[in-house]
């Protein structure tokens, strides 16, 4: 004892040990070595059934001629790997998985002089480590500790061999059958051929299921590849952790150079314990500018961090006025812990103002739900509908090959239904009908249904064009730019080329828009509002909404005297209606299908209603900057230049609505009985006559500085010229007539200067409008000879 050195695992007491050193009572060193229990790829207890625990009673021995193929006491070997290798064909024969439990060293020269082998099940696990009491374990893993016995005990001769010392043979647990073997982990071994083909099927874009079935189809069989697709997985990470961890300093390098060029550029880094980079973040001066004009809606597309890609590479991005993708910042995801996206999300609000954005859409992740709701508590969160589908055709592909009928259904619901009632009634009918009610994938995507069915987030804004189309901003930005084979040497230039080429297209998106003028398909001045302000591709899927109007039919079916609601449907189609409420002084609407809430245009039916209630022009709080022309401007041109025939319009319509509705209240109470009818008519006939006398008298009743023509004469015999004159005295006042004539000059001239300065006002807004056009024309020029520039070197 006293020349010699004890190492084991404390699973010899009945325990998993954590790496490190302490002393025993004697002395003596020990070394606890890191149980396989804690891997994050061990494999599950695959052999099951009885036998847990010592008190079983149970023993479990090789059969047949395995009996051949047992080590016996005395049994020399050339050397330790020689024992270890040979003990561990033995149990890949039998059917267990083995382990190095304890060894001892030399105290003269540290060299190992005896070691034992033991059956993976040896020992129990301890629960009570102090490892496990400083944090919350989240997914606890499988108990494959049960006590057993069986090992195979080996010491160093002095002619330098190794000599079989013990052996126990019996196990208190069942043994893997043959073709189960493979799933042991003392059994799984990537070889240098597997790890080869690996490596250039993962170059290819390949990822680890298609490589396995490759696999498996090579070697003739899953058990005769030696390994699982779980080995493959975790292969396939440490190759792309340690190709990233190599290029990491380029990325850094990258963005130093970025900071030193650009004033307003921003990147970030999370360094881990080891301060190692983790995670990286940068956005350059035009996506913080973006974010400004833009940052109402939200996409953080995750798609590369997949498998499939070789980038854990994490773009932000939005919908510009032209319904284009635009950037608002880049991250490198290497750790992808809450914690990590935690900081990630921090920063991205730090870098855009710490204004955070009303909706921002994720991939189905329960990780980045958790930190976005850390973050953003205000922001509503919502699950990419087209990535949960994709996830849908492999959950439930058995279910789509049983049951033909049930993809279009699922789409169909999803999809189409108006109400959550609506919604809900079908999803239950759906899952019953197809005997899925206790379908996992189904009652995990049920249980999100709020974040990403689109019937629970039409009241919120999410810039799509329609409710059941696909976000163009999800997973499109690089498109074309990025794909599975790209490294990250790579990524700086294909970077580079994808925001040239988005600039590029949202310039010439302006200058079609500025340069070119819509076909209008109606009279309606309402359609040629809209060509001015709106971007021709947000007028044209306007226009769609306003020409729909025509098949559309406006009924009134509820009035509390401020808002009216109608019924409005196709026509011949009433039993599937929309209903729009209108509070007409206000000129507000609102539509049950929520289309202006969630895209920022209004529908169709709000349109209808419009058409049938005389209101011509779209009226302001309809328009949204964001899609308009203008919406990278902090002046609105086109909206003062056409104010005056707008503010004449808006105020007949008002009027003329006001009127209406209190003509048709006075209708409604007039005709309730003779006597009332009676009163009524008369009460009408005298109105009528009032409102002919006022029309008649309008081109007289012109105020000056507030004061009618009437107050005008009482007050003439006091009135001055204002001419710079002495008031006149009595012999030489003006006659009535004069005054009167010299009074109506006085007028006319007054309202010569007002048609004047709204003549002058008007020009000045066209002179300004010009100018701004031709700033813009500029800054195109500018650019396209900044990209002539650049390809020519």
């Amino acid at each position: 004892m006293e020349n010699e050195v004890i190492e084991f695992d404390i699973g010899l007491g009945g325990g998993v040990g954590s790496s490190g050193r302490e002393v025993d009572d004697d002395g003596v060193d020990i070394e606890h070595p890191v149980d396989d229990e804690d891997m994050i790829d061990s494999p599950q207890n695959i052999s099951g059934g009885g036998g847990f625990g010592s008190g079983s009673g149970e023993i479990y021995l090789p059969e047949g001629d395995l009996l051949d193929l047992e080590p016996y006491e005395g049994m020399e070997f050339e050397s330790e790997e020689a024992a270890k290798a040979f003990y561990n064909s033995y149990a890949r024969r039998v059917g267990f998985s083995t382990r190095v439990s304890s060894s001892r060293r030399s105290r003269r020269d540290g060299a190992i002089i005896q070691r034992q082998f033991v059956c993976a099940k040896e020992g129990f696990r301890n629960l009570n480590e102090k490892r496990t009491k400083d944090r919350e374990i989240k997914r606890p893993r499988t108990i494959t500790r049960v006590g057993c016995k069986a090992s195979l005990s080996v010491k160093m001769q002095d002619s330098g061999k190794w000599v079989v010392s013990g052996f126990v043979r019996e196990h208190n647990h069942e043994l893997v059958p043959p073709d189960q073997v493979h799933c042991l982990r003392s059994h799984r071994q990537i070889s240098g051929p597997a790890k080869t083909l690996i490596d250039t099927l993962q170059a290819a874009g390949l990822g680890p299921r298609r490589i396995m079935s490759a696999l498996i189809k090579e070697y003739g069989g899953i058990s005769k590849v030696g390994f699982t697709e779980v080995d493959c997985r975790n292969y396939m990470r440490n190759n792309r952790q340690r190709s990233l961890e190599g290029d990491i300093q380029l990325l850094l390098d990258y963005l130093k150079q970025m900071d030193a060029e650009n004033a307003n550029f921003f990147y970030a880094v999370q360094n881990d314990e080891d301060q190692s980079v983790c995670n990286v973040f940068w956005a350059d001066s035009r996506s913080r500018m973006n974010y400004t004009y833009f940052g109402d809606t939200v996409t953080f597309d995750t798609t590369y961090r997949s498998n499939r890609y070789r980038l854990p590479f994490a773009p932000f991005t939005g919908v510009n006025h032209h319904g284009q993708p635009i950037l608002f910042g880049c991250a490198f995801m290497i750790n992808e812990s809450e914690s990590s996206f935690v900081w990630l999300f921090k920063t991205w609000l730090m870098a855009m103002s710490g204004h955070p954005p009303v909706s921002i859409t994720t991939d189905h992740d329960a990780v980045i739900g958790s930190a976005i709701a850390q973050v953003f508590p205000e922001t509503r969160h919502r699950f990419c509908k087209w990535h949960i589908f994709k996830k849908c055709q492999e959950k439930l592909s058995q279910v789509f090959l049983k049951h033909p009928t049930f993809e279009a259904d699922f789409h169909k619901y999803v999809n189409l239904m108006e109400s959550v009632d609506e919604f809900e009634s079908c999803w239950l009918s759906l899952i019953d009908r197809y005997d899925l009610r206790d379908h996992e994938w189904l009652q995990t995507i049920y249980s999100a249904r709020r974040h990403w069915v689109p019937v629970y987030l039409r009241d919120t804004f999410f810039a799509e064009m329609s409710i059941t189309q696909r976000s163009d901003s999800m997973n499109s930005y690089f498109d074309g730019y990025i794909n599975a084979s790209t490294t990250l040497n790579q990524f700086f230039k294909l970077y580079e080329k994808a925001l040239e080429s988005r600039n590029e297209k949202e310039v010439k998106a302006d200058y079609d828009t500025m340069n070119t003028s819509p076909v209008l398909k109606t009279p309606s001045p309402m359609e040629k509002q809209a060509s001015e302000f709106y971007t021709r591709k947000l007028f044209i899927r306007f226009q769609e909404e306003l020409v729909g109007t025509l098949t559309f039919m406006a009924s009134k079916i509820d009035d509390d005297s401020e808002i009216i609601t109608y019924q409005v449907a196709k026509y011949g189609e009433d039993h599937k209606s929309y209903y729009v409420k209108f509070n007409v002084l206000e000129m507000r609407a609102t539509c049950s299908c929520q289309m202006f809430e969630f895209s920022g245009l209004l529908c169709r039916h709000v349109l209808a209603v419009f058409r049938v209630t005389n209101v011509l022009t779209l009226p302001p709080h309809f328009i949204v900057k964001r899609w308009t022309r203008n919406a990278r401007s902090s002046v609105t041109l086109e909206e003062h230049a056409s104010s005056l025939y707008t503010n004449y319009l808006e105020s007949h319509t008002v009027r003329y609505n006001t009127l209406r509705h209190e003509a048709f209240k006075f209708v409604d109470e007039g005709a309730k009985s003779l006597v009332v009818y009676d009163v009524a008519m008369s009460a009408l006939q005298d109105a009528a006559k009032k409102v002919a006398l006022a029309s008649k008298n309008e081109g007289r009743a012109v105020n000056v500085n507030g004061r009618s023509k009437d107050d005008l004469m009482r007050h003439r015999s006091s009135y001055n010229l204002s001419t710079g004159r002495s008031h006149m005295t009595a012999s030489q006042s003006l006659s009535e007539e004069d005054m009167d004539r010299k009074i109506g000059e006085l007028i006319n001239d007054l309202e010569s200067a007002n048609r004047k300065c709204e003549l002058y006002r008007a020009n000045l807004l066209s002179v300004l409008k010009e100018i701004e056009d031709h700033k813009l024309q500029l800054a195109i020029k500018v650019q396209n000879v900044k990209i002539s520039m650049k390809d020519g070197t």
